[in-house]
């Protein structure tokens, strides 16, 4: 959420973000604030004076009554009283003007990176550069699930019974190494200085409003019906929420987090042969890093993130490329996101595996998350990038590490949780 003063202020500079956002529909939201918030100024204005002048009468009755003028005080009383009634009616409509504002200021898009290439969509997205070499093998690399199924590693159809499409059953080596993965990304970010953390796996509605778009939330989350409560889409969500309604000493930023989380989504719509199977579900496993910090630091740490996941793939052997998503592809509370791409030697082609974004203070705004300065409070900055998704990240690992016996090496970093095994041999051809 943006900064009342920004729009009030800057309104050519918040439309013309909204039109790189591709956007249009919400231009009018810009002048609807506008004049929402001149009402609502003029409201608390109208209240200041009635309170002071309710004041000052005050002390004129108590001086009359002194001098035995009891019918002159009572007529000041009674006005006293309109004053008052007329004080009440008016907090009614700034508390009303006041949510009319917040409405609107909720979907107003924050203010992009000047960095960021404008575009439409995700076909439009830049890419940065290149980590690894891709390589094509000699011989045919099967559909993911196929390899999984050559290890006896994967159940959908007991899946569908019990839960529906878009869910799975992992065992054996390959939930083995599901697992192996995730381990690896949690000491590898603890190695790299960070906090692990287990956060709640439902958030309220608060929270949830606070950390995403209205869009996005209906798009993503599941509802528990008859509570307010919601299944996280990721951990970022009760991460960030940890902070809520909080006033943070300065000494202790920054805050950089680890948490591990089971991830539940809607991923509505059809999707291609790529996209099904564990590419894309609605329950996953996720090692995500959180960062707090001053505003100052806040380009440092976006790009100490991404960072940190392109060193972990390649530490897997998975050739990675970072995209720059353009402003049509942002969310509406970020201010900058790039996406760590694995190679895919079967459709010979990068796919997402993790997304690193800066959000600026729109989450500490909506969630009231302030920090105490030496000279005055602020709300910080929040970012949040994958450290590791899985079983996305396992398609990686066993598209890049397949033989072409069908076996699957293992990462050397994996093999100690691995029970110190080199190598996966299918049950099956």
């Amino acid at each position: 959420m943006l900064d009342i003063k920004l729009v009030r202020e800057n309104p050519e500079l918040v439309k013309d973000n909204i039109k790189k956002k591709f956007q249009d529909s919400k231009l009018p939201l810009v002048d609807e604030v506008i004049e929402l918030d001149k009402k609502n100024r003029a409201v608390i204005t109208e209240v200041e004076a009635l309170r002071a002048k309710r004041t000052n009468l005050s002390k004129q009755i108590g001086a009359l009554m002194g001098q035995g003028k009891k019918d002159e005080a009572e007529a000041i009383k009674k006005e006293s009283q309109e004053i008052g009634q007329r004080i009440i009616e008016l907090e009614a409509e700034q508390e009303k003007l006041g949510e009319e504002v917040r409405t609107r200021m909720m979907v107003i898009p924050n203010i992009i990176d000047p960095s960021v290439p404008v575009g439409k969509d995700d076909t439009e997205n830049v890419e940065i550069e290149r980590f690894g070499e891709p390589k094509v093998p000699d011989f045919e690399i099967p559909y993911h699930v196929d390899i999984m199924e050559s290890f006896n590693g994967v159940d959908f159809d007991s899946a569908r019974r019990v839960s529906g499409n878009g869910f799975y059953y992992l065992q054996g080596d390959i939930a083995r190494l599901h697992s192996a993965v995730l381990t690896y990304a949690r000491d590898f970010m603890i190695d790299r200085g960070f906090t692990y953390c287990l956060p709640p796996f439902m958030i309220r509605s608060q929270v949830v409003t606070g950390v995403m778009s209205f869009a996005e939330m209906e798009a993503m989350m599941y509802k528990i019906e008859g509570e307010d409560l919601f299944l996280i889409g990721t951990s970022e969500h009760s991460m960030i929420g940890k902070f809520i309604d909080q006033i943070i000493p300065e000494e202790n930023l920054p805050y950089n987090l680890t948490s591990y989380s089971p991830c539940f989504r809607k991923e509505k719509g059809a999707h291609g042969l790529e996209e099904r199977g564990v590419y894309r579900i609605h329950q996953f496993e996720k090692q995500e890093m959180i960062v707090v910090c001053k505003p100052e630091d806040s380009m440092k740490w976006y790009n100490q993130l991404w960072k940190n996941t392109v060193d972990l793939f390649r530490s897997l052997d998975v050739p990675v490329r970072t995209l720059e998503c353009c402003s049509g592809d942002l969310a509406d509370l970020k201010v900058k996101s790039c996406d760590v791409e694995a190679w895919s030697p079967r459709q010979k082609k990068y796919f997402e595996v993790g997304s690193c974004s800066t959000l600026g203070d729109a989450q500490a705004r909506r969630l009231k998350i302030r920090v105490a300065g030496k000279d005055k409070k602020y709300f910080p900055h929040t970012l949040n990038n994958t450290v590791i998704a899985s079983p996305r990240a396992l398609i990686a690992v066993l598209e890049n590490n397949l033989q072409a016996d069908g076996s699957v090496l293992i990462p050397k970093v994996l093999q100690p949780y691995m029970g110190g095994k080199t190598v996966l041999t299918p049950v099956k051809k």
